[in-house]
């Protein structure tokens, strides 16, 4: 059984930052593309930001600039750097990730709120 856990959301200041991690466990035997997503309350789900096995990096256009997605295929762990966060990236964040394994399917993780407010 894959799981991803989550860590790194909570309360920021405009123009603050966080850093989210998400780490993949269970039976992988390879870790394709990994990504961010992020819901607001009465919003559909809407991707951050990816970053393939080559590490080929692809960002929502509100984040380009301002926030940095990167992985760690020895740990299975994918960053998401926030940096000059404003009230608008305030949602709930999802890590996803493409996990051969037993079998192959997209995972997601529980989910975790970041809070942009002064």
């Amino acid at each position: 059984q894959v799981q991803l856990v989550e860590s790194g959301g909570g309360l920021a200041q405009p123009g603050g930052s966080l850093r989210l991690s998400c780490a993949a466990s269970g039976i992988i035997f390879a870790i394709n593309t990994m990504g961010w997503y992020r819901q607001t309350l009465g919003k559909e789900r809407e991707l951050v930001a990816t970053v393939t096995e080559g590490e080929i990096t692809n960002y929502h256009d509100s984040v380009k600039g301002r926030f940095t997605i990167s992985r760690d295929n020895i740990k299975n762990t994918v960053y998401l750097q926030m940096n000059s966060l404003v009230p608008e990236d305030t949602a709930v964040y999802y890590c996803n990730a493409d996990i051969a394994g037993d079998g192959r399917k997209h995972y997601w993780g529980q989910g975790t709120q970041v809070t942009v407010s002064s």
